[in-house]
């Protein structure tokens, strides 16, 4: 008996909904911010959460969160810039279970035009934002080869809208997106789907730290000035990334790869 494409699709989608039972996630960057915020919205669907980070502490208080709410989570330290090490720790995380989804979420910002960035600037913010990337996806494919699995980049409407002073920062989110679109197409008959989100600001430790040591007295009234330059009038917040990170790795989005989906609060096509 042959069956069409549509009965062979619905059972999947029927079956997946948000929960994430059983699947395991490595979140890149997962100690602070959007990254905390994914894994903790992740573990509460059921996932086991290994967090990836620099800093050990950070990733330690993302799993003491996760384990507060009866969740599941591991903490690693990496840098993502390391290929050897990158491999390495996926082999690690692999030999525990099939690793199901990878949100590389590890960043790090720059202010600067072509002219005042210097070259090591530059090539710092490469490494974590396009390397860093790249190691990952590259050491997690091969363990997703034989069971699927879903990739999820975070990208920035930087990378797809000029926005003053953040010459590197958009160069390298603008290297997400073609990386997104490439992985996609070269592993549609792998069953692993990526995709990626571009948010505008949002409210996290990182803004935070910025206003208070470039704007010291200020911070309040520049704050409020960021945030009114979205036509929502506000920032985003890492939450409300981590519900669209959720529904993309979830079997709800078994539809959906090689896509950027804006998360701007309007600021792309509702401006002026």
């Amino acid at each position: 008996m042959t069956h069409s494409t549509s009965e062979k699709v619905v059972p999947s989608l029927r079956q997946g909904s948000f929960r994430r039972d059983g699947k395991t996630a490595v979140v890149t960057g997962g100690g602070s911010g959007i990254g905390r915020a994914i894994g903790v919205r992740f573990a509460a669907q059921g996932a086991k959460i290994h967090i990836l980070d620099l800093n050990l502490k950070d990733a330690e208080g993302t799993c003491q969160q996760i384990a507060a709410a009866q969740g599941s989570a591991e903490a690693h330290v990496c840098d993502v810039t390391n290929q050897k090490q990158v491999i390495a720790a996926f082999q690690q995380l692999a030999a525990q279970g099939p690793i199901s989804i990878l949100v590389n979420n590890a960043g790090i910002s720059h202010i600067g035009t072509v002219e005042s960035t210097s070259e090591e600037d530059f090539d710092r913010v490469m490494r974590v934002n396009v390397k860093g990337f790249y190691n990952c996806a590259l050491a997690v494919v091969s363990h997703m080869k034989s069971i699927g699995g879903v990739i999820l980049n975070m990208a920035s409407i930087a990378g797809s809208s000029g926005l003053a002073d953040r010459f590197a920062y958009s160069v390298s989110k603008g290297a997400i997106l073609a990386m997104t679109y490439s992985v996609a197409r070269d592993y549609l008959a792998y069953n692993i789907r990526c995709n990626c989100i571009s948010p505008a600001r949002v409210h996290t430790p990182f803004v935070d730290g910025y206003l208070k040591n470039n704007y010291p007295g200020r911070e309040q009234e520049i704050f409020d000035k960021l945030s009114k330059a979205q036509p929502l009038g506000r920032m985003g917040e890492p939450e409300e990334v981590a519900a669209l990170a959720l529904f993309l790795c979830s079997g709800e989005a078994s539809f959906i790869t090689g896509v950027d989906y804006l998360l701007d609060g309007g600021f792309i096509n509702l401006r002026g």
